[in-house]
């Protein structure tokens, strides 16, 4: 394929996804906007817009038909042109809800008007947007309108002189803010080095990789400025602690610090409503962190608050928030159904989270759908419903992410030995222990349960199922061992084979 035909393709899929992102009074906006153009082109711009809205799939012949006389180069500029023409809609509406973008759009003022000459009108607007910047964290706009305010200064010799020690407080406060920049910088780079490491590794493996942990956060901690923290470094120093405390298995600390990570937001509501995407995010690793405890009372207790809050503003979220607070919604129910057992009463929200997957595909990385899936097999497993388990798990192991998540595509594997168990394929599970511990071998970390556990299953087809207990039984007396080890307490986190097996010798 050339580099133009992969560059048209993109186009149309831009075009696409951002038609159908928009929702309803979206669409109205856009309508009442080109209907005030006085271009010719505007009826065709419409036709355009309701012929790609009205599809599922792009279909370019379609399209063609919908506006006939147009020929193929008329109507790539018609496609690039309706792209604008729907961003520059969108940006007129946010604007009323935005306080960011109202900010930009008054620098913008204010530069057409210095533009002019006329410093004193731009000065005005600089210094009433210059507080609401400041109200609302914004630190990068600040620093701009603060570099604006002194090169006007610089430049021009207006009534600020005659106002005792305002230049002074001018220079250091453009000084503190460049601080504050830097100082969040390190932060957010402290926060992506540690999350990368979870994306790429998953949770700890052995000593080694502990240290390792340990060491980049210490590295890029010790960078930091701790002291006069403003709302986003707090918030960005938080995460940090979540991520790293995740990692090390360590959830009562990471509950803690995710605690603290909305409790900055609470203290300011208005600052959800400008970030609800970070206070969403928040909130999701409040309830991970109390999944992995098992504590169900402080469970219910956030979850509630939390699908008080998502039920009263979805609405009101635009299409990226909608998909994230769906996203932890979805993912703090099925957590809730799985934390206690109660796998059939689970299974109604399973096409509801298809839904979620399919409407939000163009967004959703393929490491959230592999968790998704992995958990929607669980509670088909725990419903004794294997077949379906076995679909899902299909799905994971077809999935192209080779790079994601290695441990959480290990226990899936493991998961489909346990479901191939339960449905007697004896024969099939002898070649899948082999390919499962090729799989596992090639990770250069196999866990001591999963060793324990390939082992497990290499007797288990070798015996009869009547013969199958006394060796049930030595396998959960090594668990019992195993739980306790540190680098061994990832294994339970996903997948309990302890449990399974207790299951197994209470006959439930």
């Amino acid at each position: 394929m050339t580099m133009k035909k992969v560059r048209s393709n993109n186009a149309r899929r831009y075009l696409f996804t951002l038609v159908h992102s928009m929702n309803k009074a979206e669409r109205r906006n856009f309508k009442l906007y080109i209907k005030k153009m006085e271009e010719k082109t505007s009826n065709k711009l419409g036709l355009l817009f309701d012929a790609i809205a009205k599809t599922k799939n792009y279909d370019e012949q379609k399209i063609k038909e919908k506006l006939p006389g147009i020929s193929a180069a008329q109507l790539s500029n018609l496609k690039r042109y309706l792209y604008q023409q729907i961003l520059t809609s969108l940006r007129l509406l946010s604007i009323q809800k935005n306080v960011e973008i109202q900010i930009r759009e008054q620098i913008d003022f204010a530069r057409i008007l210095y533009g002019k000459g006329l410093f004193y009108q731009s000065l005005k607007i600089l210094e009433s947007i210059r507080t609401l910047a400041q109200e609302n964290h914004l630190d990068l706009l600040l620093l701009e309108i603060l570099e604006f305010l002194k090169l006007i200064e610089e430049r021009h010799i207006t009534r600020s002189r005659q106002e005792e020690g305002k230049m002074e407080r001018l220079e250091s406060d453009a000084l503190r803010r460049s601080e504050i920049i830097h100082n969040s910088c390190q932060l957010s780079n402290l926060k992506i080095s540690i999350h990368g490491f979870y994306i790429r590794y998953g949770h700890i493996r052995n000593d080694l990789n502990k240290k390792m942990v340990i060491a980049i956060f210490d590295e890029k901690l010790n960078k930091i400025d701790q002291s006069k923290l403003t709302f986003f470094e707090r918030v960005y120093l938080y995460q940090s602690w979540v991520w790293f405390y995740h990692i090390l298995l360590d959830f009562k600390k990471c509950f803690d610090y995710a605690k603290k990570w909305i409790d900055v937001f609470e203290e300011d509501p208005n600052l959800i409503e400008e970030d609800p995407d970070l206070y969403l995010r928040g909130y999701h690793y409040v309830l991970t962190s109390l999944f992995h405890q098992r504590n169900q009372v402080t469970f219910k207790l956030y979850f509630k608050k939390f699908a008080k809050f998502y039920h009263k503003n979805y609405e009101g979220f635009n299409y990226n928030s909608r998909m994230i607070a769906s996203l932890y919604f979805y993912s703090a129910e099925i957590n809730q159904h799985i934390m206690k057992q109660q796998f059939r009463a689970g299974l109604p929200v399973v096409p509801r989270i298809l839904g979620f997957l399919d409407k939000f595909s163009d967004l959703l990385d393929q490491h959230r759908v592999l968790i998704f899936y992995f958990k929607i097999a669980y509670l088909y497993f725990g419903s004794k419903d294997y077949e379906k388990c076995l679909d899902y798990l299909d799905r994971i192991l077809d999935l192209k992410v080779a790079h994601l998540r290695e441990d959480l595509q290990a226990y899936a594997r493991i998961l489909l030995l346990l479901a191939h168990y339960e449905l007697g394929n004896f024969i099939l599970l002898s070649s899948l222990i082999k390919s499962t511990h090729r799989f596992l071998s090639k990770l250069k970390e196999l866990t001591e349960v999963q060793q324990e556990t390939l082992r497990l299953f290499r007797a288990l087809v070798q015996l009869p199922q009547n013969e199958h207990r006394p060796v049930l039984e030595a396998f959960k007396e090594k668990m019992k061992i195993l739980k306790e080890d540190e680098f061994e307490k990832r294994s339970f986190i996903y997948l309990d084979v302890y449990q399974w097996v207790e299951g197994k010798l209470d006959g439930r």
